[in-house]
């Protein structure tokens, strides 16, 4: 279905309604998906409004589990890696909040404005039916992999002398890391990182790629990199099913001694 010219209702509502009368087989998701593009007839806003809505959903909302678990250190406090002396302060998370905002707002807005035209450039489609749940799937295990090996190069060449005095201290100001401050980083780093995350998406646009994977494949993502900063190791951690799999044990002894276990996702880089 086509977002642009169309002879559709004007009201949100009816929108969807045209979209599910039109074309039965869409989803539910996908009737709103389609109304939301037919609705602003600007795929510019859209896009962004999709990524930086969904990016702070997200963030905030994987968030508060770990945000609960430090609050109550006498029931989670034994699973906390560097022990229950180091969680953070209310201050502590406050600051990081705010820090945060700023950062999504100066930094990653701008970024998310200029998406859609950078996604229609590599031919990312935007349109529906969205691609079928295994091709998803395939492309987010190619996505973990090309991502897993752009963050632990550029990762490692952030630890060198100016670069990490310049840009990469900033990340390494929580020795002891938690949840919020997955993206507590300089813009510089946020940019750097960032196109690893989003590169390989959009360079494989052009084939079958399509923005609903891209906004899955971040969302994945941010879960990968709050659970890795959360400071907590469960017995039922994914490291413990998947023996290659980083998490948070592995992240932490990154903050806690500075050097090593560069990479994002998997300890095979690191020869672990």
């Amino acid at each position: 279905m086509s977002f642009n010219g169309t002879a559709a209702p004007a009201t949100f509502a009816q929108l969807v309604a045209y979209a599910a009368a039109n074309d039965p087989d869409l989803s539910t998701l996908e009737q709103y998906w389609w109304a939301h593009y037919a609705y602003w007839q600007n795929s510019i806003i859209v896009t962004g409004l999709l990524a930086f809505c969904s990016h702070e959903l997200v963030y905030f909302g994987r968030n508060l589990p770990w945000v609960v678990a430090d609050a109550i250190p006498s029931v989670f406090g034994r699973y906390k890696i560097q022990g229950a002396a180091k969680q953070p302060t209310a201050a502590q998370q406050w600051e990081c909040v705010r820090y945060i905002l700023l950062l999504h707002v100066f930094a990653e807005v701008p970024l998310m404005v200029g998406f859609h035209p950078v996604c229609e450039l590599f031919g990312l489609r935007v349109d529906v039916p969205f691609p079928r749940w295994r091709t998803v799937a395939g492309q987010l295990a190619v996505f973990f992999v090309l991502e897993d090996a752009y963050h632990y190069w550029i990762h490692r060449l952030l630890h060198w002398g100016p670069l990490y005095r310049y840009v990469h201290c900033i990340h390494h100001q929580y020795a002891a890391p938690f949840g919020l401050a997955a993206e507590y980083a300089s813009p510089v780093e946020t940019v750097l990182l960032g196109v690893g995350t989003i590169g390989a998406p959009i360079f494989y646009g052009g084939l079958t790629g399509h923005l609903w994977t891209v906004l899955l494949w971040v969302v994945v993502r941010q879960f990968q990199a709050i659970d890795a900063h959360s400071g907590y190791d469960f017995p039922w951690s994914l490291r413990r099913w998947l023996p290659f799999w980083g998490g948070a044990d592995w992240h932490d002894d990154h903050h806690q001694y500075f050097v090593g276990n560069y990479s994002s996702s998997f300890r095979y880089w690191d020869g672990k």
